[in-house]
């Protein structure tokens, strides 16, 4: 007969220690939902409940309380986790932050209020189930008819309070809560445990100043520029005193509007024209940049509202004319500067030489304030389609950040469409990274594209990836590149089509093949969008010309794919560049021969 030793060893138990959770298809524990539970906090138990069903095929009851001597899992701050987990103070935990805990013979995962214990239940479930919501339509569910945990004692906290991939599939308040996304966009509801809200959002001084109404009666609250009071490409005069005070009224009544807003936004319109006024040079000469009439309005306005509202920020801008830092002035304690990086090389990490300048406007915000965000970009405005290889700046520019001090990341994707050129993959990414920007982010790369195209299909991805990136690597790439690229020459096209063609013929099933037709429309894009050059290039270059010859036939084919039917979760693919063109206008343009 067989020692328990042995029979542990052998792995047909677990240790003493382990906590049982499904074993042969039936449950092993209960999960508990207590007393006083929020929204949120219910909604963690069934979700638990659910995956943990799917990934064991046990049905698991959720109950109010643990019985004598029955093994629990219990969800939460309440009455049965301060009872059997009495140590664990449990209503200091900071909001978002998880904890996964055994303790004779019971689990607790719980969190801080309001968002905590639901992203306790998914760190749990990513973790030690290895389930993986890669995007709306595609989850990835281990199944196991055996699952077991090792005695666990972990917490962790996010390393930024506000975090966004600004993806169309990211806005999916499902996807971004299990992917622990709380940014303004999301669709997140009261179950999610609600997002962090802003009012506002961006380019907000034409909002809260509309110079259709203001500008005939007080042309002095707009920009001076050349010597005359204008509100086209203008901003507004921040240093004349009534229109501060009228700023401070409209904020208040905006947050009287929205309780739920944390944020305000008060920031400058999406162009130059500042004001050139005698107080406003002045000041910015002073501080040796225009942020520091920018930051002193903000400052101006958080004092005057901080009664009032004493849990809400003011967000203002450091954005091409703002990003140098002011000399002297420190934006207060309820003010957010979010820094822009738009003038960047993506193509390289932004502490990389060619990003010296923005590196150092970035160190120095990281100095004078602690409320640090940045809005970085992730896509080409210009063409959604179009390859953008930034992929081995991601998780260096994230660890940038929060070396830094930056407090809260926004990555600004394709956000008016499905389709974009490696969305799912860069979405899931960043969302892991800015949880935790330690993890490996080739890693999670790699895992993601064998995950999501098929392991079989995954290493020809993997070498377009590589082909991009080493064909753009001295290239200075920009959100707003174009069709003349060294990455979009007719060598490199042809070769990332052929490693595509490849991916889809060893797809492992139809949804795999699927996905893999989506990602390679990039590729066939780039085809399209250039091809009178590439059909010269190709010519000259002997080499076969990849899919249809004739430019008609490849933007049919091009549009049949872009317009399939896709799988429950997907929403077709309507805009491939920023400010709308459909899929099908751009198939029409490209259809002459």
């Amino acid at each position: 007969m067989l020692s328990f030793s042995a029979i542990v060893l052998l792995g047909l138990v677990g240790s003493p220690a382990d906590f049982q959770i499904a074993f042969g298809g039936e449950a092993r524990c209960v999960i508990v939902s207590q007393a006083g539970a929020t929204e949120a906090e219910r909604y963690a138990a069934n979700e638990l409940a659910k995956y943990l069903e799917q990934a064991t095929g046990a049905k698991f009851r959720i109950v109010g309380s643990v019985a004598p001597s029955e093994p629990a899992i219990v969800v939460g701050p309440g009455p049965e986790a301060s009872r059997l987990f009495p140590a664990d103070k449990l209503d200091r935990l900071a909001p978002e932050e998880t904890l996964a805990k055994t303790r004779d013979g019971n689990l607790l995962i719980a969190g801080g209020r309001p968002r905590g214990t639901l992203y306790a239940v998914y760190r749990f479930l990513y973790k030690k189930a290895g389930i993986r919501w890669w995007t709306p339509w595609a989850t990835k569910i281990p199944r196991t008819e055996r699952l077991t945990i090792a005695a666990t004692d972990e917490s962790e906290v996010p390393a930024f309070e506000y975090r966004e991939p600004f993806w169309f599939a990211a806005f999916d308040g499902d996807w971004a809560a299990r992917n622990y996304s709380n940014g303004s966009r999301p669709n997140l509801e009261a179950r999610h445990g609600g997002k962090i809200s802003y009012k506002g959002f961006v380019h907000t001084f034409y909002s809260l100043v509309p110079p259709e109404q203001y500008f005939a009666t007080h042309p002095e609250w707009f920009s001076l520029i050349n010597g005359k009071r204008t509100w086209q490409n203008a901003q507004l005069c921040t240093t004349n005193p009534a229109l501060r005070d009228f700023l401070v009224e409209q904020v208040r009544k905006w947050l009287r509007e929205t309780p739920s807003a944390r944020i305000v936004s008060v920031s400058q319109n999406d162009w130059f024209g500042s004001c050139e006024c005698d107080q406003c040079k002045a000041l910015d000469a002073r501080e040796g940049s225009p942020a520091g009439a920018m930051v002193a309005l903000a400052n101006y306005i958080g004092e005057k509202i901080e009664r009032e509202f004493p849990d809400v920020a003011i967000d203002t801008l450091a954005y091409q004319y703002t990003r140098k830092p002011p000399k002297t002035i420190r934006p207060r304690k309820n003010v957010i500067v979010r820094l822009c990086s738009i003038e960047a090389n993506f193509a390289r990490p932004l502490d990389d030489p060619s990003n010296a300048a923005f590196a150092d406007d970035l160190r120095a915000w990281g100095k004078v304030t602690d409320r640090l965000y940045v809005w970085d970009y992730v896509t080409d405005f210009r063409h959604y389609q179009l390859p953008f290889p930034n992929w081995g700046s991601i998780g260096p520019n994230i660890r940038f950040f929060k070396a830094n001090g930056v407090r809260g990341l926004f990555e600004e994707g394709a956000y008016e469409s499905n389709g974009a050129s490696m969305a799912e993959m860069e979405a899931w990414v960043q969302a892991q990274l800015m949880w935790d920007p330690k993890q490996d982010d080739r890693a999670l790369i790699r895992e993601f594209v064998e995950g999501y195209y098929g392991r079989d299909s995954a290493p020809y991805i993997e070498s377009y990836m590589k082909l991009m990136e080493l064909k753009s690597r001295d290239y200075y790439l920009t959100c707003f590149t174009e069709l003349d690229a060294p990455f979009l020459d007719f060598e490199t096209l042809s070769e990332a089509d052929r490693l595509w063609g490849e991916a889809e013929s060893r797809a492992e099933n139809a949804d795999f093949r699927w996905r893999i037709r989506k990602g390679r429309l990039a590729v066939r894009y780039a085809i399209l969008a250039a091809w009178p050059r590439l059909r010269r290039e190709g010519l000259r270059s002997g080499l076969p010309w990849p899919g249809p010859a004739r430019r008609s036939e490849a933007a049919r084919a091009w549009l049949d794919a872009a317009t399939e039917p896709g799988p429950p979760g997907w929403k077709p693919i309507t805009t491939i560049r920023e400010g709308a063109l459909t899929p099908e206008a751009f198939a029409s343009q490209m259809s002459a021969d």
